[in-house]
Formats: structure tokens, C-alpha cells, sequence
């Protein structure tokens, strides 16, 4: 089994903003993979489903951003699936709007949930796939540039790279993390 994760905030006030765009990458795998209807539990709503006939669990905690780790903790130790196995998608204000970048291992790069994650696993060594949400800009506070939503002429692209993000997510439970990286990342927008 393979467990991915798609990092946000929960409630009204957060749909659509910088920082849920991995909500909707999971939601985007939900709508196509998903074996059965969403259901509450690790402090999140999760949903299993199956992609190239790989059982596939898609979790989105619902701890806010920055406790993340408590729900993903909970999910890999009740399925116990081990960290290569475990998908983290996130938004990265360090990468250029709509650009992707998927790596299996390293810092959290500022991104607070899955600072939270890697923290409460132990290790940095978690598979990732960050969509870029460009840099804020000059004096503007990073808290309320990730919560805050996309221009009116940011959403195609950023609609574009969820869709990608989604494909990429696929890509690494069909064919693995080197095969799904030398594709997406080259693919994805500079």
C-alpha cells in the first residue's frame, strides 16, 4: 500500500488559497481513483483507491498546516507503510508558479507542514512533490501570501499544475520516484 498526502487547511475560508494546493491534488486523485467516499479519520479525511492496481490511500489532514505530522503519523503507523512509500504533496513558495519539483528526500524548504512531518518521522528522508506558488512579493508577509488566493490570471496555470501534480502522483505509484521525477520535473513549468 501506498499512502500520499495532500497538504492544506481545512474550511471555507482556505478553499482555493496558495496553501491548499495539495488538498486539490488529492481531491483531483480522489475524483478519479477513489474506491468508495471519503471518510474521517487519523485527524483527516481519507479515501482509499487504486491506481494501475496499487492500493493507494489519499489522506488530507485536517489539523491545519503546521500539525500535519500528527495525521500522517497516525495513518503510516496504523497501515504501516514504510517512508518510500509515502507521498507528501505541498505547495513551495521557493518555486516558480506552476513549476513541480518531486524529490525523495530533504529539508522541509519553510513549508511548516511538512516541517511538522518530516519532525514527527524522524527523517527527511519522505518522497515529496511540491507545486510551485511563486515567491510572494517584496514586503509582503509570507503567512498571508500562502493564505491568501490566486490572481484571476495565476488560476489557468496553477488549474494546469494541479492537473500535472495529480499525473505525477500517479506516475510515482506506477512506475516509481526516478521514473516519475526524470517526467515531471523536466516537464514542469520554468
Amino acid at each position: 500500500m501506498k499512502l500520499i498526502v495532500g497538504l492544506g487547511n481545512p474550511g471555507a475560508q482556505y478553499k482555493d488559497t496558495r496553501h491548499n494546493v495539495g488538498f486539490e491534488v488529492a481531491a483531483r486523485l480522489a475524483k478519479k481513483y477513489a474506491r468508495g467516499t471519503p471518510r474521517a479519520k487519523f485527524q483527516g479525511e481519507f479515501v482509499e483507491a487504486e491506481i494501475a492496481a496499487e492500493r493507494v490511500l489519499l489522506l488530507t489532514p485536517l489539523t491545519f498546516m503546521n500539525l500535519s505530522g500528527a495525521s500522517v503519523l497516525a495513518a503510516r503507523d496504523f497501515y504501516k507503510i514504510e517512508l518510500p512509500e509515502t507521498l507528501i504533496v505541498c505547495d513551495d513558495f521557493n518555486l516558480p508558479l506552476g513549476k513541480l519539483r518531486l524529490r525523495g528526500k530533504g529539508s522541509a524548504g519553510g513549508q511548516k507542514g511538512l516541517e511538522d512531518i518530516l519532525r514527527r518521522l524522524g527523517t527527511e528522508e519522505v518522497p515529496r512533490l511540491r507545486l510551485g506558488i511563486g515567491p510572494p512579493p517584496p514586503c509582503r508577509d509570507v503567512a498571508g501570501y500562502v493564505l491568501g488566493r490566486f490572481a484571476k490570471d495565476e488560476q489557468p496555470i496553477v488549474a494546469d499544475a494541479v492537473q500535472k501534480a495529480a499525473e505525477a502522483a500517479a506516475a510515482w505509484v506506477q512506475q516509481g520516484l526516478e521514473a516519475a521525477m526524470s517526467v515531471y520535473n523536466a516537464d514542469s513549468k520554468e
